[in-house]
């Protein structure tokens, strides 16, 4: 059987369609490149905002004009909309996040989980292909955030034992990946379910000790889980300089209304510890504008507390009613126009510091892991990758690198994106 894997949202999202893709190749099918080619569709869903959502849906509808004679919806939005999801154009199955991992033994209509040989990793053909392999090793929520729709869909926080990260991540390492990214959707909680007091910190030090792993990243991880003993893993050059934590809100009063976990100056001093002990730490985050009740006082609050941060990058979303949330019924509804001119503003901010930062680089020695490559019409490959701080860079190289590190020297910015000379294969030592 061909089985084409698509997805919307998350990194976690993006590791889960990896995960499914390694078990159905163990147990003797292909995974191809596009919806036309397949005989079955699996799309991992997402409904964090109405937007997701909606790709979501879009995604369906695609894989059936597409001709696919099978398509199976599971993740958030199938979850939360099982009966509206099995009503698209060509869906024939619908499971949910709670049976999302045992799909391969329902689709080959195995009564148990089976367990099959753990083949070495292959990168996803089409566009849902990746370098980088993404791991997932938490799933569910906890937490209160009274916008969030995903801790609904997940469950509460479960962690991934650490024999299954680590047989991940061996197959990873053994399909030639180069770079590890941890991904969860309350990724710092981590052990928290276990009882025997290992935490994140734990988990990314027994991988370092244990594996030959060139990166370990972190995907998004909240700020209120941090402490100076994380901070310890960054001895090790390994461990990629970039942290990608949401703040959703610089105003105090608004992240009270959100049920957030942090304050203003709790975040500040974090972010201030993190530079200390890590230089040339990138660090990304996601705001959140309109937010039920959110005065222009507040957002201004907002806007200048992302402004005195200096974030290396960000993600800016108007606030999307989610169906289930405690922030849907809350009082104060913020007019479209007036969330639109929000997010603007925020997102020039945040454009602003995300290129001092890139300029800050030029004339810069750093190591890239390229991604994907290009061959031009002189002969050369045209390179793109990212560096471990969370720089997109371009290059010329004489082959295709691919999913090599070099070693490159910054020469200037061009537009967003760096453009750098490689200075150093580490593979060859050239």
């Amino acid at each position: 059987m061909n089985i084409y894997f698509d997805t919307v949202g998350c990194r976690l999202n993006q590791a889960e369609i990896e995960r499914m893709a390694g078990e159905f190749r163990a147990a003797g099918h292909s995974i191809v490149g596009s919806a036309q080619e397949a005989d079955l569709v699996i799309i991992n869903t997402c409904a964090v905002t109405a937007a997701a959502a909606s790709d979501s849906r879009q995604k369906a509808r695609q894989a059936f004009r597409a001709g696919a004679a099978e398509v199976l919806l599971t993740g958030c939005l199938a979850t939360l909309e099982p009966e509206q999801s099995a009503q698209l154009p060509g869906v024939s199955r619908v499971v949910g996040n709670p049976e999302k991992s045992r799909i391969p033994a329902i689709v080959l209509h195995h009564p148990d989980d089976f367990d099959t040989e753990v083949l070495a990793r292959k990168p996803l053909p089409g566009p849902r292909k990746r370098t980088r392999a993404f791991l997932k090793v938490q799933d569910g929520c906890d937490n209160l955030c009274t916008y969030c729709v995903t801790r609904i869909a997940r469950g509460k926080a479960v962690s991934v034992p650490v024999e299954r990260v680590m047989q991940d991540t061996q197959a990873a390492l053994e399909g030639g990946a180069q770079e590890i990214v941890l991904s969860g959707v309350h990724l710092g909680s981590w052990g928290s379910d276990q009882g025997n007091g290992e935490t994140i910190t734990d988990l990314a030090a027994y991988l370092l000790a244990n594996t030959t792993m060139q990166r370990l990243r972190f995907s998004s991880i909240e700020p209120w889980d941090l402490d100076e003993r994380f901070f310890d893993l960054w001895e090790d050059p390994r461990v990629c300089r970039h942290l990608h934590l949401p703040l959703q809100s610089g105003s105090a009063s608004v992240l009270k209304r959100m049920a957030r976990h942090t304050t203003p100056e709790k975040f500040w001093q974090l972010v201030q510890l993190a530079r200390k002990k890590i230089a040339g730490v990138a660090i990304t985050t996601d705001v959140i504008v309109g937010f039920p009740g959110e005065t222009e006082q507040e957002f201004t609050e907002s806007l200048a507390f992302v402004n005195a941060i200096q974030f290396a990058a960000g993600h800016v979303f108007k606030y999307s009613a989610r169906p289930g949330t405690t922030a849907a019924r809350l009082p104060g509804r913020i007019h479209g126009s007036i969330a639109q001119e929000r997010s603007c503003a925020m997102r020039s901010v945040l454009e602003q510091s995300a290129q001092d930062y890139r300029l800050s680089h030029i004339g810069k020695e750093l190591s890239v892991l390229w991604e994907t490559g290009r061959k031009l019409d002189s002969g050369d490959w045209l390179m793109h990758g990212l560096t471990d701080n969370y720089l997109e860079i371009d290059g010329l190289a004489e082959i295709d690198r691919c999913n090599k590190i070099d070693r490159v020297k910054i020469r200037k910015l061009n537009v967003d994106i760096l453009r750098a000379e490689i200075i150093l294969s580490f593979e060859t030592g050239e």
